[in-house]
């Protein structure tokens, strides 16, 4: 993906997140002595230096915060490529049209579009997280600024999900939505998370757009080069009002969720469009047929100079089936 360089992160470096928790010793109390009986003192507790994780309202809905430390009260996003120990965003600098990007990175790095948000001890449920959910997974990242020797620090996961920041302040959600397509292995999309571990989607929007001259359904999707609409696709394996692109299938090829109905622009009709109950959330349907965004969708510079996509998923097999751009 062409990207600009910053997408809203803060120019000030800021402090490597962590906590150092001090406990007092409350001294044992001597009293007379007795027969079988001897002083005692009580044993220190130490106090957790795990990083909180919370809740906080939104306008997409209830969603998780940092609880604790330099960066309480940012935002957490998640993205779709990222799989268990398989990271969309990664901790190594690619190579874009505006030169090295950084994906992942310390909490303090701002080079990096996305740093990880860590922890020195577990991780702490707050309200209305749940403590199950809650994990740590080991990464190694460079020095902040591509200075220093590379660190190993804990991630704070979600469900599975690593969790990331992007924000510059505290109760901003300008990370919903973006859309990393073509920016190998980043290819996917970021969105918030809610407390039950999914992804929590806006609404969102059905359109057309035209790709080798041929009219399709799209949804407009954030990027760093401004707004674009990207088509989306529907997969032959798939029966009416049910999803089977899962696993690898749905990292490569996320979701159209939504969180309510989406609406719809040039003359698409409403009720050609409703959605469908999967694990990954409420996905976006169209005639009885889930609708997917492909991750390595390619986009390109016309001679215009507008930026467009190539809808380079159209026919791609995976698993059996077939991906196709949806005619509306």
């Amino acid at each position: 993906m062409l990207k600009l360089r910053g997408r809203g992160r803060s120019a000030v470096v800021r402090a490597r997140f962590g906590f150092v928790a001090v406990a007092a010793l409350v001294a044992g109390l001597t009293s007379f002595p007795v027969l079988g009986e001897s002083a005692a003192s009580a044993a220190p507790t130490p106090a957790p230096t795990g990083t909180v994780i919370t809740t906080a309202s939104t306008a997409f809905g209830t969603a998780l915060v940092v609880g604790s430390g330099p960066y309480a009260g940012f935002s957490l996003y998640m993205i779709t490529s990222d799989h268990g120990t398989t990271f969309g965003c990664t901790a190594t600098p690619v190579t874009g049209p505006n030169g090295p990007q950084l994906c992942a990175g310390q909490s303090n790095d701002t080079n990096a579009e996305w740093p990880a948000i860590t922890t020195t001890g577990a991780p702490i449920a707050g309200p209305g997280v749940s403590q199950g959910l809650l994990g740590t997974v080991t990464r190694t990242f460079e020095g902040v600024g591509g200075v220093g020797p590379s660190v190993t620090q804990q991630q704070i996961t979600y469900a599975g999900h690593p969790l990331y920041l992007f924000d510059q302040a505290p109760g901003q959600v300008t990370g919903e939505g973006w859309d990393e397509a073509s920016l190998p292995p980043w290819m996917g999309v970021w969105s918030l998370v809610a407390p039950s571990g999914l992804a929590l989607p806006w609404t969102g929007t059905l359109t057309t757009t035209t790709i080798g001259g041929q009219t399709v359904l799209a949804t407009p999707m954030f990027t760093g080069v401004g707004w674009i609409d990207f088509p989306v696709y529907s997969y032959s394996k798939d029966t009416p009002w049910h999803s089977a692109c899962t696993g690898s299938c749905a990292m490569a090829w996320p979701a159209l969720l939504t969180s309510g109905h989406p609406g719809v622009t040039n003359w698409l009709s409403p009720w050609s469009v409703g959605t469908v109950r999967t694990a990954a959330g409420t996905q976006v349907s169209y005639h009885g047929k889930p609708l997917y965004l492909f991750g390595g969708e390619g986009i390109t510079m016309s001679a215009a100079g507008a930026f467009e996509v190539t809808g380079s998923g159209n026919g791609l097999s995976v698993a059996g089936g077939t991906f196709t751009l949806v005619s509306p």
